[in-house]
């Protein structure tokens, strides 16, 4: 497969993206805080605006959260004709649960299949998932296997529904080891999101990740981190080796969606989408 550049009139299959995470930050629903299935991520920025910024920077698609779709559900033409202003692609729909806790799984799958009819109704092909809750004294001896059936039912409900699907390793889970990660994936089979920062953040090693789990590869986060802060930064700002990163996807044959991520940024957020697709292009130049 080719991956070699950023011109997509060229006849690479390869596009990028940037998530609207920026514009805002992540925070969760307070309905949640009492009801479980209400339970969605979102974003207190503009998400117009910042799909706006994220075309004028230069990116083809967008990933989004649950709970921001969720605010135009019963409006979707505001935020479809902003989509289609901007020649923005809905790419993704991130979401997630705790998974480990049998009597709450039912309300979690019910948000997810939520999220998964919002996805399906503004345009969206993937459905990347989250999940795997810390207990506060430790992981139980059968979590991560809980997290790996929860993962798969996630992925059944987005495929009913015409999606893909795949797991992200987050920060502030239990994957967030190398061994919880290995025995999360090695329980499931949903689809592989690497991000690049967290996998780093969590002591694994991003290349060794993806030749492992290349077949199940179906989402990329890119987003860089700076090993001597511990700060998320914009692409080419931080210590990730990219080039590696991108000959791993290479051998994995991965030819898609390529989504930018960076959770906050001091400056104005549309600099730091522009500072990274400059990476992203000389990235891609060599």
């Amino acid at each position: 497969m080719y991956l070699g550049s950023l011109d997509s009139t060229k006849g690479t299959a390869v596009k990028f993206g940037y998530s609207t995470i920026t514009w805002g930050g992540v925070v969760g629903h307070p309905g949640g805080v009492t009801s479980i299935k209400d339970l969605f991520y979102m974003t207190h920025g503009d998400t117009k605006a910042a799909i706006r910024d994220i075309a004028a920077a230069g990116y083809q698609g967008t990933e989004v959260f649950d709970g921001n779709l969720a605010e135009f559900a019963d409006s979707p033409e505001e935020l479809l004709s902003v989509l289609a202003e901007t020649g923005i692609q809905l790419v993704s729909v991130y979401t997630g649960a705790n998974f480990i806790y049998d009597e709450i799984l039912d309300d979690e799958l019910y948000k997810i299949e939520q999220a998964a009819l919002l996805a399906k109704k503004f345009g969206a092909s993937r459905l990347v998932v989250g999940g795997g809750a810390k207990r506060p004294n430790g992981p139980q001896s059968d979590d991560f296997k809980k997290v790996g059936r929860g993962l798969d039912m996630a992925a059944d409900i987005a495929r009913t529904h015409g999606l893909e699907s795949s797991f992200h390793p987050h920060l502030g889970t239990i994957s967030e080891t190398l061994e919880g990660f290995h025995k999360i994936m090695d329980s499931c089979s949903i689809g592989f999101c690497p991000d690049t920062a967290h996998l780093v953040a969590s002591g694994i090693d991003p290349v060794a990740a993806i030749d492992k789990y290349g077949d199940r590869l179906k989402h990329v986060h890119f987003k860089d981190l700076s090993t001597k802060t511990g700060s998320f930064t914009p692409l080419g700002e931080g210590d990730i080796d990219f080039v590696a990163v991108l000959a791993a996807m290479r051998r994995a044959s991965y030819d898609s969606w390529l989504l930018v991520e960076l959770d906050a940024y001091a400056g104005d957020p549309k600099t730091a989408a522009e500072i990274s697709k400059k990476y992203l292009e000389q990235l891609f130049a060599n």
